[in-house]
């Protein structure tokens, strides 16, 4: 049965000039995951990443400790929304970081529309790229996605089939470095597992991060 992991990249630096950047707790979670991906014993076919620098980071550094000689291939589908715009663009006066995200996205989401930069492209985007990505797929064949936490959202919650609110909720909670499957058989595609961090864990409290 072809299946893929969704990865969530490293946590970035929000705090630098530069957010796109992995911050060192960014980098363990990413060597964490690649020993992990190495203690799985996974040995992937096709590899994808976003563009974003987090992601490819991510990449880089988990496929060494992995010791999987592969070279993403960068896919823009698999990018994150915009967050810094989403708070430019609908900017809410009170509330901690995530309750003034939620409210942007919740407003990008009811604001409608199908061009570049909207909701529906987004989601669009991220389906199309799971659908390219499983039709790719040999028998039993696994593909690594390096991407971030509003694409494994926005897979888990289609394929869920919840509504809008169901993306919110499962886009607060993706921890950093953590591992979402996915599987596709008789039946059609189907999430497997969400947000596996046990190997962050088993390092300490501080490396299971959400921004």
């Amino acid at each position: 049965m072809p299946s893929i992991y969704l990865i969530r990249h490293g946590k970035a630096s929000p705090e630098a000039e530069d957010y796109d950047e992995l911050s060192p707790t960014g980098y363990e979670q990413a060597r964490l995951l690649g020993a992990e991906l190495g203690r799985r014993g996974l040995r992937p076919g096709p590899v994808f990443s976003g563009s974003l620098r987090r992601q490819r980071q991510t990449a880089s550094t988990a496929l060494a400790e992995a010791g999987i000689d592969a070279e993403p291939t960068v896919d823009e589908r698999w990018n994150e929304y915009d967050h810094l715009g989403l708070l430019a663009r609908h900017p809410v006066a009170e509330g901690t970081l995530q309750e003034r995200l939620d409210a942007g996205l919740s407003a990008w989401m009811a604001a409608g529309g199908d061009g570049p930069g909207t909701w529906e492209a987004f989601r669009g985007g991220v389906r199309a790229a799971l659908e390219d990505t499983v039709a790719g797929l040999g028998r039993g064949e696994t593909a690594l996605v390096f991407t971030s936490a509003g694409v494994v959202a926005a897979v888990c919650a289609a394929l869920l089939r919840t509504p809008a609110h169901g993306f919110l909720e499962l886009n607060r909670i993706v921890v950093n470095g953590s591992l979402t499957k996915v599987v596709h058989g008789r039946g059609g595609t189907r999430l497997l597992s969400f947000n596996d961090h046990a190997h962050l864990e088993q390092a300490g409290a501080a490396l299971t991060t959400f921004r």
